[in-house]
Formats: C-alpha cells, sequence, structure tokens
C-alpha cells in the first residue's frame, strides 16, 4: 500500500492550497508560538461572551497573528537565492526564524498597537484628514507588512494585485478622461486614511469574518480533530459501503463530506483523505487518474457542504446582514446536487473500469454509531442553536465545549490540558494564512470603494454583454474562475462580490442568487484547469498524471458548474437556494436531480457518443427550471434512454 507520511502530507496541503509550508519549529521557540496562538484562540472565546468594539477587536486580533505569520512562515529569500546560485536545497532546512523574521515581527506588533493607544483620537484624525506623520507611516508600514505576508502564505499572485490597486488610486487622475476607469486621483493621506483607520480597508467586513467566524470554527475542527472525529468518520464511510464494485469510490466521497466538517478546507481535506484511500482505490481497480479525480471532487465539496462551508460563506453572511444558517439554507440543496454528480459518475465508472469491492478492515458501521456517534452531536448542536436563534459565534463555542466534553467517552483521544492547549493553538495557527488573506483583501475592497471602480467595472461588464443576463453571467463565472486560478478562494470571492455581483444584481439577480453564484465558481476554480490545485494534490498522491487527474475533476464536478446558472438564469431558480414555497422546492430539486443524473450521463464514458449529446442537452433544458424547458428536457432525455437502449440490443453480446 502506497503510504503518505504525515510531513509530506502537510507539504501537499501547503502547496496544493497555494500556501507555503509553515516552519517545523522546535523548543523554546514552539512553545513561545503556541502559546501565544493558545492565546490568540482564548481571547477569541472569550469576547464572544464579552464582546469589545468591533474594530479594536480585529485591530488586537491582527495585532497577534501577523508577527506570528512571520515567525511561523519563511520568506523563501534563502531558497531564491540558492536557485539564483544554481545550488541545491540543503537536506535539513534550518527552521529558526532570521533577524529579519523578527524585526518584521516586532514592526506589526509595533504598527497594530499604536492605534490601541488612543483609539478615539486616531479614529477622529482619520474621519478629519487630518493624519499625522506617525498615523502615515504606521498606514504605510502595515501596507507593506500585509504585502509580505500574504507573499509568505499564499504567494505572490495576490500581493502583485494588490500592489496594482494601490497604484491605480494613486495614480488613476494620469488615465484617460475618457476611460470609464479613470477618476481624479488620492494622495498618500488619503489612502492611508481610508485602509488604516476605518472600516472600508485592513479592518473591514474580511477581517471581521477572520477574527471571528474562521478562527472559532478552525479552533471546533482542531477540537473535532483531536477528539477523534476525523478517524471515526473516516471508518465509518469505509463500514458503510462494504460489497459493491462502486462502494470504494462511494466510500471516498462520504469520507471527504464527513472529513470537510471538520477541516473546512477543500484541498487539505483531498490530501488528508487521499493519503488513507488511495491504498483502498488502487487495490478496488481504480486507475491513478481516475482516483486522483475522486479524491479531488470529493475534497472540494468540504468547501460547499454545511454545516461549516468555507471562509467565504461567512463574508456571505456579513454582506447579505442574515444569519449563517441561512447561508448554510442556501448551500443545502446545490450540496445535494453536487455529491449527486459525484455519485451518479463513481456508479458509471466503476463499470467502465471494472472495479471490484474491497475487504476492508473496519467495525462494522452499527456498532460504530453506537460507540462513537457522540461526534455527530456537536455538528447537529450548532444548526439546532441557530435555529433557535443564536448566534454563529455562540453556538460553535458551546459545540466546540460539548465536543471536548464528549472527548472524555473515548479514553484514547481523551484532551486533557495537553490536548485543549494543542487544539487551541491549532485552531489559531491554522487560521493565520486566511487572516493575512482577508486583511490583505481589504486593500482591494477599500480601493474600489474610495475610486467607485466597482460600478465602473459592473457597468462595463454589463456593457460588452449588451445587457444580455445569459452573456453577462457566462461572463462572470469565466471572470471568477480565472480570478481564482491567480488567488486563493476567499480572497477571488471578495474581489469579485465588490466588482462582479453589481453587474448581475444591474439585470435582475438578487443579493443571495449573486453572491452565491460566485462563492460557487470561486470554490470550482480549485478543480477547474489549468491549474486545478486539489487535482494537482490528488495527483501527488496518487503519482497520476497531474493534466489528466484535472480533466477527470472537471468531469466529476461538471455538474456543479452548470447548477449555479439555474439559480440565475431562471426566476424559479431561487428554489434551489431553498427559497419559496416548500412544494415548489422539493419539484424543482427533483427535476434538478434529474437535470444532474443527465450530466452524469453525458459525461460518463460508458454509454455512446449518440445518447450523451442527446443527454447533454436534456440536462441543459431541464436546468432551466421553467414548465417548456423542463417538459421538453424529459422528452429529450427519454429519446437518449431509448436511443441507449436500441443501441445495446443491436450491440453483439
Amino acid at each position: 500500500m502506497t503510504e503518505v507520511s504525515g510531513e509530506r502530507t502537510a507539504e501537499l496541503v501547503s502547496a496544493a492550497e497555494g500556501e507555503r509550508p509553515a516552519r517545523q519549529l522546535s523548543g523554546p521557540l514552539r512553545l513561545m508560538v503556541w502559546t501565544a496562538g493558545g492565546l490568540l484562540s482564548a481571547y477569541s472565546v472569550v469576547v464572544v461572551f464579552q464582546p469589545i468594539e468591533p474594530v479594536q477587536h480585529r485591530m488586537t486580533f491582527l495585532a497577534v497573528a501577523l508577527p506570528l505569520v512571520f515567525l511561523c512562515y519563511r520568506s523563501g529569500l534563502a531558497s531564491f537565492v540558492r536557485r539564483r546560485r544554481g545550488q541545491e536545497a540543503p537536506e535539513q532546512r534550518d527552521e529558526r526564524p532570521s533577524a529579519l523574521d523578527w524585526v518584521l515581527a516586532a514592526l506589526a506588533l509595533g504598527v497594530l498597537l499604536y492605534p490601541l493607544l488612543d483609539m478615539d483620537a486616531f479614529r477622529d484624525r482619520g474621519s478629519s484628514s487630518s493624519l499625522n506623520a506617525w498615523d502615515v507611516l504606521g498606514g504605510v508600514g502595515l501596507t507593506v507588512l500585509l504585502l509580505e505576508a500574504v507573499r509568505r502564505t499564499v504567494g505572490s499572485a495576490l500581493s502583485i494585485i494588490c500592489g496594482i490597486f494601490l497604484v491605480y488610486a494613486y495614480f488613476g487622475n494620469y488615465l484617460p478622461i475618457s476611460w470609464p476607469i479613470s477618476h481624479r486621483g488620492f494622495d498618500l493621506d488619503q489612502i492611508v486614511s481610508q485602509l488604516y483607520t476605518g472600516t472600508e480597508g485592513f479592518f473591514g467586513v474580511p477581517m471581521q469574518v477572520a477574527a471571528s467566524y474562521i478562527v472559532l470554527f478552525t479552533i471546533y475542527g482542531a477540537v473535532l480533530d483531536y477528539s477523534g472525529a476525523s478517524k471515526f468518520f473516516i471508518d465509518l464511510s469505509f463500514a458503510a459501503f462494504r460489497n459493491s464494485r462502486a462502494a470504494p469510490g462511494r466510500t471516498v466521497t462520504t469520507a471527504g463530506f464527513l472529513l470537510g466538517t471538520v477541516s473546512g478546507s477543500g484541498t487539505a481535506t483531498t490530501v488528508s483523505l487521499g493519503s488513507v484511500a488511495w491504498p483502498v482505490l488502487k487495490r478496488a481497480g481504480y486507475p491513478r487518474e481516475p482516483a486522483g479525480g475522486i479524491l479531488a471532487a470529493s475534497g472540494i465539496g468540504a468547501i460547499l457542504s454545511p454545516p461549516t462551508l468555507g471562509a467565504a460563506a461567512f463574508i456571505i453572511a456579513e454582506q447579505l446582514q442574515v444569519g449563517y444558517l441561512q447561508v448554510l439554507l442556501y448551500a443545502i440543496i446545490p450540496t445535494l446536487l453536487y455529491y449527486l454528480g459525484i455519485f451518479l459518475a463513481i456508479e458509471i465508472d466503476s463499470r467502465r473500469f471494472g472495479t471490484h469491492a474491497v475487504d476492508v478492515n473496519a467495525p462494522k458501521a452499527g456498532r460504530l454509531l453506537l460507540r462513537f456517534g457522540y461526534h455527530f452531536s456537536s455538528l447537529i448542536l450548532i444548526v439546532v442553536l441557530m435555529a433557535l436563534d443564536r448566534s454563529a459565534f455562540q453556538s460553535v463555542v458551546i459545540a466546540t465545549a460539548v465536543a471536548f466534553a464528549l472527548s472524555f467517552l473515548d479514553p484514547e483521544h481523551r484532551m486533557g490540558p495537553k490536548r485543549i492547549a494543542q487544539a487551541l493553538a491549532k485552531g489559531s495557527l491554522d487560521v493565520l494564512p486566511v487572516t493575512a488573506v482577508c486583511a490583505a483583501a481589504g486593500i482591494i475592497v477599500g480601493v474600489i470603494t474610495q475610486t467607485g471602480l466597482g460600478l465602473n467595472l459592473s457597468s462595463i461588464i454589463v456593457d460588452v454583454a449588451a445587457g444580455n443576463l445569459i452573456l453577462t453571467t457566462l461572463m462572470a463565472g469565466l471572470a471568477v474562475m480565472l480570478l481564482g486560478l491567480a488567488v486563493p478562494v476567499t480572497a477571488s470571492y471578495i474581489i469579485a462580490a465588490v466588482i462582479i455581483a453589481p453587474a448581475l444584481m444591474t439585470l435582475g439577480v438578487t443579493r443571495p442568487e449573486a453572491y452565491m453564484f460566485i462563492f460557487y465558481y470561486a470554490v470550482l476554480s480549485e478543480v477547474s484547469p489549468p491549474t486545478a490545485l486539489s487535482a494537482v494534490a490528488a495527483a501527488a498522491i496518487t503519482g497520476g498524471n497531474s493534466y489528466k487527474t484535472m480533466m477527470m475533476t472537471w468531469r466529476y464536478t461538471l455538474p456543479a458548474f452548470l447548477v449555479p446558472f439555474a439559480f440565475v438564469l431562471t426566476p424559479n431558480g431561487q428554489a434551489l437556494l431553498g427559497q419559496g414555497p416548500i412544494g415548489t422546492v422539493l419539484a424543482l430539486s427533483a427535476v434538478s436531480a434529474v437535470a444532474v443524473a443527465a450530466l452524469a450521463m453525458a459525461t460518463g464514458g460508458f454509454t455512446g457518443v449518440p445518447e450523451r449529446v442527446i443527454a447533454a442537452v436534456a440536462g441543459v433544458l431541464l436546468l432551466f427550471l421553467e414548465p417548456v424547458p423542463i417538459v421538453a428536457g424529459f422528452a429529450v432525455l427519454a429519446v437518449a434512454t431509448a436511443v441507449h437502449v436500441i443501441r445495446r440490443r443491436r450491440t453483439p453480446a
């Protein structure tokens, strides 16, 4: 069996997420960093029940998180110098922070503590545009530090994009006046005031989400992990499907969904799952590339799946000013359709590849549920508490406490003081890259708000599409996917939400539909060629060809690319977000399920080309969710089925 070591798994997760691997700290430094991380988690929990002023909370959170980024993540300068000199990397890397790292960490702490010394006076200077030299110096310093933090954690692309927006804000008055994106230009004081002193820049909605929602859910995920929930979810998935040729593929998909409730990260789930599941898929007879496609498609579903979803979902809740439970309700039907498409594709491929059941040494599902089924209780509790009008913050903290208490039912994973400290530290350290991204994304949001660029670009998109909703939606989906190839899901969503969503809303699309459309396409960029980060991670595990794995992943997830169009292009599409009379929601969900089945038939290789083409037409017609297209879609699907039956009877046995 092929196994992936824990260290290799961590490297694959980091690389595939677009993140550089964190340093493997040791000794007193590791203790110091983990202590700081644990205190940051404890602070985040306390603030839930004893709230402080929002901007002050965000600054305080970033004042701890940003210095930790410089201590935990390598600069990459040593590797760059070695490559320039043609030298090979040393066998054992020096993991100690350099003097420069300590200086950057100290500067980060300084520029964020400075406003907190006299918060009221600092805000007054910002609102009256009377910044002093220290204010400007602090704002410029924080900007540079955030660009470097983003470069270290998620690569250079987002740093470059942020830099372009800053240049645009400063030099926009030099653009020809006839250009719709030109503006009067802003001086350094005005840009710093926008980004540093209010809630439209560094400390805006994205940072609020990172410092509140996301860190609490990463703490919850860490507690679940340390309490043995991850192991239980994998064991249960393997126990649930035993005796059919499609069982191994279905097992991996189910495990991906369950693990996603712990990690909330698509590529991390892909790698964690792949290290366990690839040997089973290999024994079942899956070739390397299809196995990688299943792993990637199952893993990316973690960001689409309630109750945790991904970081962008929390931002949606803040933007729409609705409870997080409402966003979960929006996601339920698209999630079910996503996994339905994968299950059907797996069923088709199990016949095409001639796979077989695998005898896995796992307890029976009933016994597992009786012994460890309590791990589901905290997940259910989150939803119940939010339904009872508890805030998402309080709900997840209470669920975390319950998961901690239940860990004592399992002697092997009992959470004593050491495990508690490790879970708290891991929860905050895992959120460092997202925190850097959210704070830096405030640069883009702040510049767009200050210059009016968002409205100008949305007008350009509508004009280019000649006001046609279908063409505008196609352009929007393509733009979000292309953006997602360069930057992480959270950043691509934030940028697209302020630039592309207004174009859709101008043409009558509601805010929930527009934001959810962008959310799904930002997530799906991780399985989209030519980069397909989750597929690259899966290929690294299976040893398959990366490009072929990408194409297999794309085939498994194709229905998910088309379903979001359904709730944008048709008035009845809101039913797929759970909006409308229950009868309508159920009926149109059933129609969409048939559409997904038709698309699975179209993308599968088990049927002939004629019926696959006809099935594709049927699937697209059904997703229009209007009476005439629905009737036509069912008729075309009946033709596809008849063609398949006739061709099969004519084919010699």
